[in-house]
């Protein structure tokens, strides 16, 4: 990093899961740095969907360096959720057409529930002797035919609180785009419904959405949380991370049996 900004610069590790995240100060500015991020992350920038980019560099050996602005505020808590903001970004997300036309470019397709369960199944044969994953898996198959979607969105796929910065300015971003996708509204939708919103504020939190609480959009929110739920399990399973296994294999339980 410091052949990019020069010596003067202090650059340390931001964290994150990939490593490749650093925070560079120097004189009073600070910038947040990534290698390889997407070139996705332009178009999120000019949407204000993500903190300001402020410059683009490829290096000689291929890699490519971003650097946004740094904001000073915090990530959202569980509580903050259920906000109308985060309501209206999502929507705002899933309804923009220069997103889309952006991911499309990419080369991304829409992901499809039926490819979505073929790929489950082959990662879910070391559960075949959990019955509680036996049993999701056998509902996500019952369902699959009366799933019914017609406008498909670019989705961010991990809607983790953590995820979410509000500026001190009061600005909300919604932040950490790698997995992004082409795909049913409903997968960001339901993961944030089941996750931080009582059942009984569903309607309202859709309402600022825009959206109403149908029996199809409620089994489609329903079948998507599922899905994810599993592959984060098998992900929790390999990194051998038991506690986050057991709080999925209950959030699991909770959803499953929910009606």
């Amino acid at each position: 990093m410091e052949q990019v900004l020069g010596k003067e610069w202090e650059i340390t590790p931001a964290g994150g899961a990939t490593g490749d995240a650093y925070v560079a100060e120097y004189d009073g500015r600070k910038l947040f740095l990534k290698r390889n991020s997407s070139p996705f992350l332009a178009v999120l920038s000019a949407e204000g969907i993500v903190p300001k980019l402020v410059w683009t560099k490829r290096m000689e050996n291929g890699d490519v360096i971003t650097a946004q602005q740094w904001l000073n505020g915090r990530e959202l808590k569980p509580h903050d959720m259920g906000s109308e903001q985060v309501a209206s970004l999502l929507r705002k997300i899933h309804r923009s057409q220069d997103l889309a036309e952006m991911l499309r470019r990419l080369g991304k397709t829409p992901l499809l529930p039926q490819a979505m369960i073929e790929k489950l199944e082959r990662m879910l044969q070391q559960w075949r002797d959990e019955p509680l994953v036996t049993q999701a898996f056998a509902w996500l198959t019952q369902q699959l035919p009366s799933l019914r979607c017609d406008e498909f969105a670019v989705c961010h796929g991990d809607m983790n609180h953590n995820n979410w910065l509000l500026s001190e300015d009061g600005r909300l971003y919604l932040i950490d785009w790698d997995g992004a996708l082409i795909a049913d509204p409903a997968i960001d939708i339901g993961m944030l419904l089941y996750a931080y919103i009582p059942k009984e504020k569903w309607e309202d939190w859709l309402q600022f959405y825009g959206l109403e609480l149908t029996h199809d959009l409620h089994l489609r929110m329903k079948w998507y949380t599922i899905v994810q739920t599993l592959y984060a399990l098998v992900w929790q399973k390999e990194k051998q991370t038991e506690k986050e296994v057991q709080q999925s294999l209950h959030f699991l339980k909770t959803v499953l049996f929910s009606t």
